[in-house]
């Protein structure tokens, strides 16, 4: 039978891509660039600078651009760089290595992960894992808050490094890269490091606890578990701008990511249409109906309907089959995506083609699913279908979306939250979780379900929180669901016992 997929209902790219879409990042990231010389020179009233950004708007190289300009102010002769985890910290390093040279720029790390870093991060950095080994003369040091906070760190940091240009504190700046998924509890073992903090991060991926939620017995606006820069942006001595361009997708998701950050003033896209492609192999009908409509470059949702019943809504082998099977025609026959590059300012340079036989760069095909159980499940699809094809490395992969969260890929094939469930609940409907389910992918999002998420929508009853009946904008209530599966093109696909056998 044929597939048909609907259009999505939002539709709306604008008109502004490449270096015009590009150019407000630069101005927004300037504007924080001038709150943190005011600061350094003592002339301006802020002691916290936040750069908010969508997924995919670039925001390491405007770190990275951040360090440089102030490590060029007369009062700065020393940055601190931290994050929760050390995949967030490694590629960090590596830029700045690139940048300054590893003389200057020393990654700090726990001794037993020190096999972790990277090859090419151990090249571009000096490497210390005790506080004696910090060189004295580096301009920019970067450890997890566990690592720059732990007990006792500080005062030995002072004692080996001496203060920075300020007289005061270790560091001038301290810089957190993925500001919003450190905890305040986090946030506070490090915030002395420096008298000027500046949080650069995406504001839509996981936080560490939804904020919604405040388990602390004392003051109701205090959560030491939310990310911290929830506790500071309404400070009159925060700055806070926002990078009004992703250079991630394509720019038919757009739409998609534009329901996510509903509240944002302005949102354009780098890629324009017809920058990145997918060239498809022969396929079945049903097969090519799928991944045609993926290959458009629009968020695609496909749902299922006849299939057996799920062991639970997380274990749902008859569905995963479906993905297994789609995969399978594709990768049987190969497929080559198609990008083009930009320079740093977002102009077009040349056209690149990654062939499935023969991958580079980012991962072509990540499965992501919420529950452990369904990722083991993604994860044998894709052993079983690299061991059947002699898939080279790089080609498919599966992963829990939290850990995913902050990597980029060229297909993501999600499993939604929602598919089999019976009801709205804190973790199935997650914001962050959805929000880093739909902005991986760099070519093609194919979402697959159930059928039955709009029943499943329409009967949810109303959560108490705001006047309309609904929780805050980072909880996904039925509205806000309602909403983002309008920016995906939506078919169902039949299924009969036939097929599935």
């Amino acid at each position: 039978m044929t597939i048909i997929f609907s259009a999505p209902v939002q539709t709306s790219i604008g008109g502004r891509h490449h270096a015009e879409a590009a150019a407000g990042n630069s101005a927004a990231a300037e504007r924080a660039i001038d709150a943190l010389r005011d600061a350094l020179a003592g002339t301006g009233q802020h002691d916290k600078i936040l750069l908010r950004a969508a997924a995919g708007a670039g925001k390491s190289h405007a770190l990275v651009r951040m360090v440089n300009q102030a490590l060029q102010h007369p009062q700065c002769s020393r940055v601190g760089i931290t994050a929760f985890a050390n995949k967030q910290v490694f590629p960090l390093a590596g830029r700045l290595g690139d940048e300054l040279g590893p003389e200057n720029v020393c990654l700090f790390v726990a001794r037993d992960r020190r096999s972790d870093v990277p090859p090419d991060v151990m090249s571009k950095v000096t490497i210390a894992v005790s506080t004696s080994e910090i060189p004295s003369t580096a301009q920019v040091v970067l450890g997890t808050s566990h690592k720059l906070g732990a007990f006792g760190e500080r005062g030995r940091l002072f004692n080996h490094l001496g203060a920075a240009t300020n007289g005061e504190r270790i560091f001038d700046v301290l810089m957190v890269d993925e500001a919003w998924q450190l905890a305040l509890h986090r946030f506070n073992a490090v915030e002395g490091l420096a008298p000027v903090v500046v949080g650069v991060g995406d504001v839509g991926q996981l936080p560490p606890l939804d904020p919604g939620q405040n388990p602390w017995r004392g003051d109701p606006g205090y959560n030491p578990f939310r990310a911290w820069p929830t506790a500071f942006e309404d400070l009159p001595t925060t700055f806070v701008v926002d990078l009004p361009a992703v250079w991630r997708p394509t720019a038919e998701q757009l739409p998609l990511w534009r329901a996510f950050y509903s509240d944002w003033d302005e949102l354009d896209c780098v890629a324009a249409p017809g920058d990145r492609t997918i060239e498809l192999p022969a396929l079945s009908e049903d097969a090519a109906d799928v991944w045609s409509a993926v290959a458009t470059g629009r968020p695609t949702l496909l749902e299922v309907d006849g299939l057996d019943e799920p062991d639970a809504a997380d274990i749902d082998p008859p569905l995963l089959a479906v993905v297994e099977e789609l995969l399978l025609e594709l990768l049987e026959g190969g497929f080559t995506v198609v990008e083009r590059r930009y320079d740093g300012v977002g102009q077009p340079q040349d056209e690149v083609r990654v062939d499935s036989g023969a991958p580079s760069g980012d991962p072509l095909i990540v499965i992501l699913a919420t529950r452990n159980q369904a990722v083991d499940d993604a994860a044998e699809i894709a052993e079983r279908l690299c061991e059947k094809l002699s898939l080279p490395d790089g080609v498919i992969q599966a992963s829990t979306v939290d850990s995913w969260q902050g990597q980029t890929n060229r297909l993501t094939v999600g499993i939604h939250p929602l598919s089999g469930a019976s009801k709205l609940d804190d973790f199935n409907s997650a914001f962050g979780r959805l929000a880093v389910t739909c902005t991986r992918a760099t070519h093609g999002l194919l979402m697959v379900a159930r059928a039955g998420l709009d029943d499943l929508l329409d009967a949810a009853p109303p959560r108490p929180g705001t006047p309309f009946g609904e929780p805050g904008p980072r909880s996904l209530p039925r509205q806000t669901h309602q909403r983002i599966l309008e920016a995906f093109a939506r078919g169902t696909w039949q299924r009969d016992q036939e097929e599935e056998s």
